[in-house]
């Protein structure tokens, strides 16, 4: 137990430094890191739009390395021969509460308090000459009270003297973790270092989520091709935006419904009124000099259940070549 509070504290002097469940994806195009290796950190928050609900929360530690390779887990990734395939691990960590967080009571109709504690292991591949990319991943952990959330939540609105979230006895049950994600993009349009639209999909399977979805992205300014295998170079500098949107096509979500085995939650969404389409825009800014890539992003996200709204959310990535 003292050893899962030390790792929850980690993890909240990380936020506070860098200040569908899985919400957190880095394997896209507009989250190209040109190099090797690479470590990245995630952190995203409703407070970058002035709200305190829903997906309230997401830390995410990610480290692309060619030793990922001979994880026993990275057996597993099936992938094409690509001509570039890099292999990487995450810990993630996300929270999601109702619109007010403050009552000790169920909040009927709206959304349920959930947090998820997991490790991913993924790969992904390259195709630079046919302008493709294939990703896969495995995720691993769990959600309910083991997570955490209570205490990561409480911990850090104690620190910035905010109210006091007194709901976390009504979140979603310890169940367990275990998802495996596709995804496959191929660039549509390509003008130099002006210009990148490609297309993408997805589908995702497991006791956290099932969805598929489909969308399409946009970047532009001054950038390297992403999907090139050309590493960054050192001295370069590019800044550049992107726009990405996506239409969602939801089976099952277990911050919302509930875990798969544990049935025992106090309070969960019925499947019925889980919505079945939900739409995700995100836009952001990337600056990149030498080997440091840093990005501020906001995202959107239509009603993922009948009784609920739309939610936005903002968030700052920093990565460093290794």
């Amino acid at each position: 137990m003292r050893f899962h509070r030390h790792i929850l504290f980690a993890f909240a002097c990380l936020a506070s430094l860098s200040s569908g469940a899985q919400a957190i994806d880095n394997t896209l195009s507009f989250k190209n890191i040109a190099a090797e290796s690479y470590f990245r950190l995630n952190y995203e928050n409703d407070f970058f739009s002035a709200t305190d609900k829903y997906y309230t929360q997401g830390i995410h530690l990610e480290l692309v390395a060619p030793c990922v390779r001979k994880f026993p887990v990275s057996k597993i990734l099936v992938h094409p021969h690509f001509s570039d395939i890099k292999y990487g691990i995450a810990l993630e960590h996300e929270g999601y509460t109702p619109s007010d967080y403050t009552v000790p009571y169920v909040l009927y109709g709206d959304r349920p308090f959930a947090a998820c504690f997991f490790s991913k292991t993924f790969l992904i591949a390259t195709d630079s000459a046919r302008k493709q990319r294939f990703s896969t991943s495995v995720s691993t952990g769990v959600i309910g009270q083991a997570a955490g959330g209570a205490e990561m939540q409480t911990g850090i609105h104690r620190w910035l003297h905010d109210q006091t979230p007194y709901g976390w006895p009504n979140q979603i049950h310890n169940d367990a973790i275990l998802n495996y994600q596709v995804d496959y993009e191929k660039q549509l349009i390509s003008l130099g270092h002006f210009l990148s639209i490609d297309a993408d999909a997805m589908a995702r399977a497991g006791t956290l989520s099932d969805k598929v979805n489909a969308g399409t992205t946009i970047m532009f300014g001054y950038l390297d091709d992403p999907f090139s295998s050309i590493k960054a170079n050192a001295k370069n500098l590019r800044v550049y935006a992107y726009e990405h949107a996506a239409v969602n096509l939801v089976g099952y979500d277990a911050t919302l419904e509930g875990g798969v085995f544990n049935q025992t939650s106090p309070y969960t969404i019925r499947p019925k009124d889980v919505t079945s389409f939900v739409f995700e825009n995100r836009f952001g800014f990337v600056v990149q000099y030498r080997r440091i890539w840093l990005e501020y992003f906001q995202s959107l996200l239509s009603n993922e259940f009948t009784t609920g709204n739309y939610h936005v959310w903002g968030g700052v990535q920093v990565a460093f070549g290794l």
